[in-house]
């Protein structure tokens, strides 16, 4: 089966036979976009989702060789709960991104154990990120069936504040019904600034919620993202 290429305004769509192989391409295509960042800057910061879809590419990036020593990781949203819980995100880079040549990559994550809650945390991350060198170099996004993305969830509790792509916030709390826990995440003005924008997606179900997301209609939060970035998102899909 033919890698198939679609692309309009806003995106370019880059579909793959099997998982496998869009693992392996998505990872070079951000080892490339790195390995510019460490030449032109000497050093380069990555923001990757959670959720199962990223577990083989995680693993692909992982072995390739990159800077890794030159590379900070962070995170696009991330549950609040500690790296030991099976839904954290943080947990799951570890167990599948800081892996071989990556190990030596630094981490930033964006749970840290507060006694004022996730309000309280947002503001302490916010304050923190701010040291690194922004913008993102590369952001890699997940979606939702329901068209969420990061934790821009379509319930959430004040969502055109995380979706102004105005904002100077690099972290903002959520409260949504259908996220579970309160969720930290980055703000879509810190995303769609990125250096190189990518969108990973896999199952004919996520194609289906794409395909209504940039339909006419009620705008989803994927789309906002589409809509507000300067440059074309990268959509990776594999069914």
């Amino acid at each position: 089966m033919a890698r198939e290429q679609l692309s309009s305004a806003s995106y370019d769509w880059n579909a793959f036979p099997d998982r496998p192989a869009l693992a392996a391409a998505l990872a070079g295509r951000v080892a490339e976009r790195l390995t510019k960042a460490i030449a032109e800057r000497g050093t380069a910061l990555l923001a990757v989702s959670g959720g199962t879809t990223p577990a083989k590419f995680f693993a692909a990036l992982s072995a390739l060789p990159i800077a890794w020593n030159k590379v900070i990781v962070t995170l696009v949203d991330e549950r609040f709960v500690p790296a030991s819980s099976p839904r954290s995100n943080a947990g799951l880079v570890a167990a599948n991104l800081l892996q071989n040549a990556a190990k030596a990559a630094r981490f930033v994550p964006l749970y840290h154990e507060t006694a004022g809650g996730i309000e309280d945390a947002a503001t302490s991350d916010d304050a923190a990120l701010r040291s690194l060198p922004w913008p993102l170099d590369v952001v890699v996004l997940g979606m939702g069936p329901d068209g969420h993305t990061a934790s821009f969830f379509p319930d959430a509790d004040d969502l055109p504040r995380l979706l102004d792509p105005a904002s100077d916030r690099i972290i903002l709390p959520v409260h949504a019904a259908s996220a579970g826990e309160p969720r930290l995440t980055l703000s879509l003005a810190r995303i769609i600034h990125a250096g190189f924008i990518a969108l990973h997606i896999e199952g004919e179900d996520k194609r289906t919620a794409f395909d209504g997301a940039v339909a006419p209609g009620p705008q989803k939060p994927i789309r906002a993202v589409l809509d507000a970035a300067p440059r074309a998102v990268e959509v990776f899909w594999a069914p």
